[in-house]
């Protein structure tokens, strides 16, 4: 599923898990309505009369949607859109992978490559400037910026975040990644990190919202490997298995993709479970704008 370039925000909403939501929702709705024939006029409708929640007259999903052997694009795609307005030098562009908790550790090698490629044929640049990585069971919460250094140690799991790794170097050293980045590594788990891996991250970026301040523990080691702290107010929790089935269910929020019973070619029916989310931002080097942002997610549907 791709949220696509264009991005909804909620007034005063600042946590990305609102910001992928709002942004499938409006993409689903937004494929509806383009693929959907104008209702009679006889009854005073036409398609300007979706209220942006709940579609009165929707399409059949295989007519917004595409199948490709075993995978669907949620809506479909149409790539002879993508791009950039102005040359690839131009532009930062920054990505940040969510593997997500449930999914199979060892696919992630797979779900790496599909992301970066999803982006790169996206944007239709050569290679991305800085991929930041987040595993799941991270967090950087507590009351003072001691405690949540202190707690970060213990979370996550140290074999399977330096197993997935190698990828991430794979990918750097094609040139397609130019600088790698980890998020929410406490001074102790980054340091273990670092004593395992070949190529090194250089970025290391931490909610600090509720803690104030950077760990100092952290602060040194970071001057001391020259890696860079960046912030963020990224939702750890990024797309729950229940968010994704009611965006994609029967509801009067829902896409209409999922069934609780089979019903034809369109009856999708079975267990939902989330792979990844990857976000994508295009900032223009001299002006400092952002021109393109947006998500691409995956999810496995086992019937």
């Amino acid at each position: 599923m791709t949220g696509g370039p264009s991005i909804i925000r909620k007034p005063g909403s600042d946590r990305s898990n609102l910001e992928l939501t709002n942004s499938l929702r409006s993409n689903f709705l937004a494929a509806q309505q383009d693929y959907s024939p104008p209702l009679s006029a006889t009854n005073g409708s036409s398609r300007s009369s979706y209220d942006g929640e709940q579609l009165s007259h929707r399409p059949q999903v295989s007519i917004w949607t595409t199948r490709d052997g075993s995978d669907y694009y949620i809506p479909t795609i149409d790539w002879s859109t993508s791009g950039l307005a102005e040359e690839p030098s131009q532009y930062d562009i920054t990505v940040k992978l969510f593997y997500l908790p449930g999914a199979d550790v060892r696919e992630r090698s797979k779900h790496t490559k599909d992301a970066v490629q999803l982006v790169l044929k996206e944007l239709g640049v050569p290679a991305i400037d800085l991929l930041i990585v987040s595993f799941p069971g991270m967090s950087f919460d507590g009351d003072c910026e001691w405690e949540a250094d202190k707690k970060n140690s213990a979370q996550g799991n140290d074999e399977e975040e330096i197993a997935s790794w190698p990828v991430l170097e794979e990918l750097h050293h094609q040139g397609l990644v130019k600088r790698l980045g980890l998020a929410e590594f406490g001074s102790e788990k980054l340091s273990r990190f670092l004593a395992k891996v070949k190529v090194r991250p250089q970025v290391d970026q931490v909610n600090v919202k509720d803690c104030c301040n950077v760990p100092p523990p952290l602060l040194k080691l970071a001057k001391r490997e020259q890696i860079e702290l960046l912030t963020h107010n990224d939702c750890t929790d990024i797309l729950p298995s229940g968010t994704l089935r009611e965006l994609l269910g029967q509801g009067a929020r829902g896409a209409g993709v999922l069934s609780e019973s089979k019903r034809g070619i369109d009856g999708m029916k079975g267990e939902l479970t989330p792979g990844w989310v990857i976000k994508y931002t295009a900032v223009i080097r001299d002006r400092g704008v952002i021109e393109n942002k947006g998500y691409f997610a995956v999810a496995e549907l086992k019937e």
